[in-house]
């Protein structure tokens, strides 16, 4: 994974780079709900769908240390579309996605950013207006992942005013109206694009959630998808400091006494955020709407990941960013983790939310 990391970091719009890596080629299969998918990872008699929090941690912390948290954040897959197709789409929805991402590698995406207000749902400007058979699309998302690759995935977007008026779809970006392109970063280079609709059609048997209540379409079913994306942006946050650790012990001379101790006190911290990380897993597996175990593994995971890389520069010396390229690329990795599912400040706002509570303060 690490040598064609390097390489999509330096054509960030190579699309075709993922079938030089079987892992990736494996985990287009996988984060399929049972009902739908035909060929789980198997581990000693154990069969893993990766559709539990805990499990999407402990593959995306194992592979962002052993391989690279850009890369995967690449790869195809229903990551973060599935993860909302599966709360709120109806069986003939579930199906029919799933089985397209099934039959052969597909990108997909969850399309909620926008430029004027981020991911703030209140501020969404993007519209779905009423027409025959269905909705038009009109409206712009940004910093959306695998957006310049994808075929397909789930926007969010108003049907009216209020919270009640907001709505996911399942949109194929192959149709009219849709442009996609790809977004210049500076770290996790090649993950981001940006999408742009104008009068898109979407058929109703698109529109996610149309089984359900109006109150069970929106808020409720991102919080089913956000929570556990939540983890496993925690996940890629302590497996980015899991590799710069491991290179630092790789690359560091047994001499460097202070540099040693640098890293022993790293060890431990890593180890605490790595805990939290699989508790609020657990605890999302539990009850998906907690909410606050995982606002705050990810915000730890976030800082961590930026604290162990800056680290690792240090102790290696003033010209490690130019003598270790692959440890420079993961120290602009990590400053993409503050951005992904909410940035620390909204993180901070969940957990003082949930402590404010008389049932979750005294735990």
């Amino acid at each position: 994974m690490r040598s064609t990391s390097q390489e999509l970091d330096a054509h960030p719009d190579g699309a075709t780079l993922y079938p030089k890596v079987p892992l990736l080629d494996r985990l287009a299969t996988l984060q399929i709900p049972r009902p739908y998918a035909r060929d789980p990872l198997v581990i000693e008699d154990h069969e893993y769908y990766l559709t539990s929090a805990v499990e999407r941690v402990v593959f995306h912390e194992e592979a962002a240390a052993h391989g690279d948290a850009a890369l995967l954040l690449s790869a195809p897959g229903s990551l973060t579309a599935g993860m909302l197709v599966a709360a709120l789409g109806d069986d003939t929805q579930q199906r029919a996605f799933f089985e397209r991402v099934r039959a052969r590698p597909t990108w997909t995406f969850l399309a909620m950013t926008e430029p004027q207000g981020g991911s703030d749902a209140s501020t969404l400007h993007t519209t779905l207006t009423p027409c025959d058979g269905g909705y038009l699309l009109n409206g712009t998302k940004r910093f959306i992942g695998n957006a310049h690759r994808s075929p397909l995935g789930v926007v969010t977007a108003r049907t009216g005013p209020g919270p009640l008026g907001i709505r996911c779809a399942l949109v194929d970006t192959t149709h009219p109206g849709c442009e996609a392109g790809p977004l210049a970063t500076l770290g996790m280079r090649g993950a981001l694009g940006t999408l742009d609709f104008k009068d898109v059609f979407v058929p109703e048997a698109q529109m996610l959630g149309r089984h359900l209540s109006p109150t069970r379409r929106g808020m409720w079913g991102w919080l089913h998808a956000f929570n556990p994306l939540r983890c496993v942006a925690a996940a890629l946050g302590v497996g980015i400091a899991r590799a710069a650790h491991a290179y630092a012990h790789q690359h560091l001379s047994s001499r460097h006494t202070l540099g040693r101790r640098s890293l022993d006190t790293l060890g431990a911290r890593i180890r605490g955020v790595q805990s939290l990380t699989r508790f609020a897993a657990t605890a999302v597996d539990t009850d998906p709407t907690n909410a606050h175990l995982p606002s705050a593994a990810k915000s730890a995971a976030a800082d961590l990941a930026v604290e162990a890389t800056s680290t690792v520069l240090r102790v290696l010396g003033p010209g490690a960013r130019l003598e270790h390229p692959l440890l420079d690329k993961w120290a602009r990795d990590a400053f993409g983790i503050e951005c992904m599912e909410g940035t620390s400040h909204v993180q901070a706002t969940s957990v003082l939310n949930a402590l404010a509570r008389a049932d979750t303060a005294p735990r």
